[in-house]
């Protein structure tokens, strides 16, 4: 049998400076904004978007801010800082903390909610259909979770739980052994004393200084994992196969969504606005909630519940609202003016 991975992927693409770095997340979104334009002005050229092709690329840029951008992050401040004690803590000691995207925290939910109230707005300043504007943006929406998740997956973060079968791609993060949820986190000092020992030069050194300070040195773990061999097969035996839930989620409510979509807006192109939309929302929530049971908890539970579950229980209801709306007030397909 296949030894599982041990997730080695680099964060940062390139690095221009100490501060100035190319990230494979910020890439993400580049490459969802840019699919984005490319797909809605191709929608546009067929009339089936109601806006103009020449008009996409300042919706894109305004959707990208005030939509995915502002959404995502007061989201994350909203959902996920604001409930938890050391999240207020956080804010209260450097309110600046709800800005710093680039430190990452971007919610998912408030992103698609974001966007789906600025759509609100831009349909009503240019008097077109809101339902029609959505059933173009749920085309290419799931394209930017595919490509999020993906960065996901290489910064190694939102892992999932332990498989409880030998699964041929099975993953083992060193990020495990400071996530307190996880069982690699009772082996902290272990697997750091070996890291110290098995490294040389100044990665010993930053092994030894992160160690020191703390329960801390995700970063220079990581860093010493893919510079060195002598490192990661130290560890390795420290380490638990994992699910990939981040390629789980990418491939379920990224890339077979958008698929499932887009197929639907070019071969039914008479579809009653707001359809699309509303099968976005119901199919997303569905196939987070099932995902979310091989993911491990960023956050506290709602009952049962993750909270990424028990928020997509919200976008059930607002997905069964657009169906009903699109049913009883059928409309033309879109047509740009």
């Amino acid at each position: 049998m296949l030894a599982a991975y041990v997730h080695d992927l680099d964060p940062v693409l390139i690095s221009l400076t100490e501060t100035l770095k190319v990230r494979w997340y910020g890439l993400a979104y580049l490459a969802g904004f840019i699919a984005a334009w490319w797909i809605l002005k191709k929608l546009a050229e067929r009339k089936l978007f109601p806006l103009a092709p020449d008009k996409v690329s300042d919706f894109i840029a305004y959707g990208a801010f005030l939509g995915v951008f502002l959404g995502g992050r007061l989201g994350y401040v909203l959902f996920y800082m604001l409930p938890s004690a050391a999240g207020r803590a956080q804010i209260a000691d450097d309110p600046l903390t709800i800005f710093k995207v680039w430190d990452g925290g971007m919610a998912s939910h408030g992103g698609i909610l974001g966007l789906t109230i600025f759509a609100w707005f831009y349909a009503r300043k240019h008097k077109i259909s809101w339902a029609a504007l959505g059933d173009g943006i749920v085309c290419v929406a799931p394209l930017g979770v595919f490509f999020g998740r993906m960065a996901n997956f290489i910064n190694g973060e939102l892992f999932g739980h332990v498989t409880k079968s030998s699964l041929r791609w099975a993953v083992k993060f060193p990020g495990a052994i400071f996530n307190q949820k996880c069982e690699e986190a009772e082996s902290y000092s272990s697997v750091m004393a070996v890291a110290i020992e098995s490294a040389e030069g100044e990665t010993r050194d930053s092994l030894i200084q992160a160690y020191n300070s703390g329960f801390g040195g995700e970063q220079a773990l990581a860093a010493a994992v893919r510079s060195s061999d002598a490192v990661q097969t130290a560890i390795e035996p420290f380490l638990l196969n994992r699910h990939p839930s981040q390629i789980y989620e990418g491939l379920i409510e990224g890339l077979l969504l958008f698929l499932l979509l887009t197929t639907l807006r070019f071969r039914l192109p008479k579809l009653p606005n707001g359809t699309l939309t509303g099968l976005f929302f119901l199919l997303y929530a569905l196939g987070r909630i099932f995902v979310e049971q091989f993911r491990v908890p960023d956050s506290a539970m709602i009952g049962i519940f993750t909270k990424g579950q028990f928020y997509s229980l919200f976008f059930i209801l607002i997905g069964i609202g657009f169906l009903i709306a699109a049913k009883v007030r059928p409309n033309p397909s879109p047509a740009a003016p």
